[in-house]
């Protein structure tokens, strides 16, 4: 029996879409800078606090926008675990233990230089997340001199990471709890889970119902993007023996008409809004500050000895096996990558302190630790001989995807 055509998801074609959306916000991000040092820097930092409809212009970019964002990230986490790169324990193993010593590494190098102070303590998760966009845009620039297994290998990775980070923010950067919006969230989850199980197909119920639950999660003092997270995974993604992948699923549908959207407008936007920082009044030591000296040092570092400190342990172990065709100097390449924290590590320096201070410390190192990562990444990954990209077109984009 033939089966039909397996449509890829978004994560799996993200070779042109992720790549080019990653090498916008590279452009997004330098724009910013340059406009925050600017004679227009008044008039960008007046519009970011604009008020509308009752919040400013940055509230609804990091509450509402990045909610769309959130919903990608668990549309695409729930992809994977159910039928895709995580669907299986031995798929998830190596991914999940680097994704989870790259998480871990750079939290105990933030906390390091922190000396105890109480203040700059709860930034500890910044450093401790992933740019998906960012990290495979530096891959796509290598083209065919990286193997395709490692590019599959970064995406599980992040996705795990963002699973990571969203935890980590549900639990510690969640306070003053109103009740009363919350049993809302409630209700509003519940029906988003009824219509799941009734076999809703329509997605515009689900949207709905997402967006009360949004309105509710943003009311009851739990960080509204979470509500994006939710109401991904009470998408349906309808499987069955005949058609394991339905590319008419509700899932698929709508993770192929928001993935755009979000790459090339969601997140160059929240770039744009954050990552611009006042550089007239920073002297050369306030790198050597502990806040931006602990996420620089835990993104560049920290995140490349727990991802490829990982990795060689379970290889060591027998417990797993590189990526096919891909050499250590190439995964560590990789680890070294994982270290681009941008999108991710900005939003959670967002929540972890309120004071602008703070806020542009966050953002000096999350920019440092970042282009560090990445320009030594790709020098790595670049040097490597250009005969391996021989052996990685030996490997079928499909299969190793699959």
């Amino acid at each position: 029996m033939t089966h039909p055509p397996r449509r890829a998801s978004a994560l799996r074609t993200f070779f042109e879409s992720e790549a080019a959306g990653g090498l916008l916000l590279m452009g997004v991000a330098a724009l910013a800078l340059i406009v925050a040092n600017s004679p227009f820097s008044a008039i960008y930092f007046e519009a970011l606090h604009t008020p509308v409809g009752g919040l400013d212009l940055l509230h609804w970019i990091n509450d509402g926008l990045m909610a769309v964002f959130f919903l990608l990230v668990g549309l695409e986490i729930k992809r994977e675990v159910v039928d895709g790169e995580l669907a299986t324990w031995s798929r998830r193993v190596l991914p999940g233990v680097a994704a989870a010593g790259g998480m871990l590494v750079p939290a105990l190098v933030y906390l390091a230089f922190q000396k105890g102070d109480p203040a700059t303590l709860h930034g500890w998760a910044i450093p401790a997340a992933t740019d998906i966009a960012f990290a495979l845009g530096i891959l796509s620039l290598l083209g065919r001199r990286v193997p395709v297994s490692l590019k599959v290998f970064l995406t599980a990775l992040a996705i795990i990471d963002d699973l990571g980070a969203v935890l980590i923010i549900a639990f510690f950067y969640t306070s003053g709890l109103a009740l009363w919006a919350l049993a809302c969230a409630g209700v509003a989850l519940a029906g988003l889970i009824a219509m799941n199980r009734l076999k809703v197909a329509a997605l515009w119920p689900y949207l709905l119902a997402g967006a009360a639950l949004w309105w509710f999660t943003l009311q009851s003092g739990v960080h509204a993007t979470l509500a994006g997270v939710a109401l991904a995974l009470t998408i349906p993604l309808r499987r069955s023996p005949a058609a394991p992948d339905d590319a008419h699923s509700p899932l698929h549908r709508l993770e192929h008409a928001i993935q755009p959207w979000v790459a090339f407008a969601v997140v160059p936007i929240f770039g744009f809004a954050n990552a611009g920082v006042s550089l007239r009044e920073v002297s050369p030591g306030a790198l050597l500050s502990p806040v931006p000296l602990g996420v620089a040092a835990g993104l560049f570092l920290g995140k490349q000895v727990g991802v490829f400190g990982s990795v060689w342990l379970l290889v060591r172990a027998g417990l797993a096996d590189l990526p096919a065709h891909a050499s250590w100097r190439e995964v560590y390449g990789v680890s070294v990558l994982c270290g681009i924290g941008f999108t991710m590590s900005l939003f959670i320096g967002l929540l972890a302190f309120d004071t602008p201070a703070l806020q542009d410390a966050t953002k000096l190192g999350v920019l440092a630790g970042s282009i560090l990562s990445a320009m030594v990444g790709w020098v790595i990954l670049r040097s490597g001989p250009p005969a391996r990209a021989a052996e990685s077109r030996k490997v079928s984009p499909r299969i190793a995807i699959e």
